[in-house]
């Protein structure tokens, strides 16, 4: 059931913005609107529960399957040097928004590792984003068959 309080709930019903990336009956992946680093993106479970206490085995299993091909693709865009996968639960772990999700953080060598951007992506430089990692990412689950 969706929480009419919780932003990714209202990303689904169409009534706040997103940079999508992938769409299934089980999840949604987008571009994070503060991102930590270029191409951070996060995946959804459509199915609202706060954490991974509360949510489906099955929506979970789902989100796991969606990072493989997801963090091929946004390393083929990005060059980076590496992926910080990041799944946070209850505000004392750092969770911000209370809804089931995946950060999947592209990581340059040197550089300092974070989960939450503090300012907002650039509308234009996350549109470009999107596009291109959704292309990388439609040739990635081709070629997972």
């Amino acid at each position: 059931m969706a929480d009419t309080t919780c932003v990714f709930c209202k990303i689904l019903a169409g009534e706040a913005e997103a940079y999508t990336l992938y769409e299934d009956e089980q999840l949604l992946a987008f571009l994070d609107l503060f991102p930590a680093n270029p191409g951070h993106c996060l995946i959804i479970t459509k199915r609202h529960s706060d954490d991974i206490f509360t949510a489906d085995a099955d929506d979970i299993a789902a989100v796991a399957r969606l990072s493989v091909p997801l963090a091929r693709a946004v390393e083929s865009v990005t060059g980076c040097d590496g992926l910080g996968i990041h799944q946070l639960n209850r505000a004392a772990a750092g969770q911000t928004v209370f809804h089931y999700h995946m950060h999947l953080i592209p990581q340059n060598a040197g550089a300092s590792i974070a989960i939450h951007g503090r300012a907002m992506g650039d509308a234009q430089a996350l549109a470009t984003m999107a596009s291109k990692i959704k292309e990388a990412l439609s040739i990635q689950l081709q070629a997972a068959g």
